[in-house]
């Protein structure tokens, strides 16, 4: 399949929402004058896992930026829960109930654990649906026994799960999570894979941004490839499985 016939493929493919929950229109964004997405288009349903995959520079990160408002785009449309959110902040984005989870993770290092969730907390919002720090804690086994633990002692996977529960103590019905096991062992890379099932399971609608096409491929019901800013494959986990040639033209993948 030729770039162009995988781009065309994706036009006809990214409106597969029939009432999304989350729908991005043609995005064009980038930093000062560099335009890193080229017309981005993709949706994620109320109650679906979906992913972004794509070889490193691709514009994963800075489509998830635009979204929540870190990134004000050029051009296309941002809409979530039936309002266009294109260009609000990231403080408002998070009080329409949308959380972000970025790769470095930012919890606050000198604070503990309850601390930093009671921080996600007061980040809410009025019209955010907080959950009770207390409750949301009890579902983190390697944390709920240690709430004063200092963010800066937690290991790599404790500090991943802290920066999604603060997300879901803010109040979270879209949870975007970028690279969400990076650097992380397999056994917690397992925990992490849990944890996104279970959150899935309680009716939080998750876009992930993950390096690990596995990973992807276990978690997502649809996957959207992006590749130089473009979007050049849509399409379910069995679809692109049995795709070879997008898995490593696009993605360096040999299944």
């Amino acid at each position: 399949m030729s770039r162009e016939s995988s781009t065309q493929s994706n036009r006809l493919d990214s409106g597969a929402c029939g009432d999304p929950l989350l729908d991005v229109s043609g995005l064009v964004a980038g930093y000062g004058a560099t335009e890193v997405l080229h017309g981005v288009s993709l949706c994620v349903e109320e109650g679906e896992v979906v992913s972004l995959v794509g070889r490193n520079g691709a514009g994963k990160t800075t489509t998830l930026r635009s979204i929540v408002g870190n990134v004000v785009p050029s051009a296309g449309s941002v809409t979530f829960d039936g309002e266009d959110v294109t260009g609000l902040s990231a403080e408002k984005t998070v009080q329409r109930n949308v959380a972000f989870v970025p790769e470095e993770r930012r919890i606050f290092p000198g604070l503990t654990v309850a601390e930093n969730l009671r921080v996600g907390q007061l980040g809410g919002g009025e019209t955010a649906d907080p959950r009770d720090p207390e409750e949301v804690l009890a579902e983190f086994e390697n944390m709920r026994d240690h709430p004063d633990r200092k963010g800066a002692a937690l290991s790599g996977g404790e500090q991943q799960m802290l920066a999604i529960a603060r997300a879901l103590v803010a109040g979270a019905d879209l949870l975007l999570l970028d690279e969400p096991t990076e650097g992380l062992a397999p056994f917690v890379v397992r925990q992490v894979e849990d944890l996104v099932t279970s959150l899935n399971a309680e009716g939080i609608s998750v876009l992930l941004v993950e390096q690990n096409v596995q990973v992807a491929l276990e978690l997502a019901d649809r996957h959207y490839v992006l590749d130089r800013g473009e979007i050049v494959y849509h399409g379910t986990s069995d679809q692109l499985r049995e795709n070879s040639e997008v898995m490593d033209r696009h993605l360096g993948v040999t299944m």
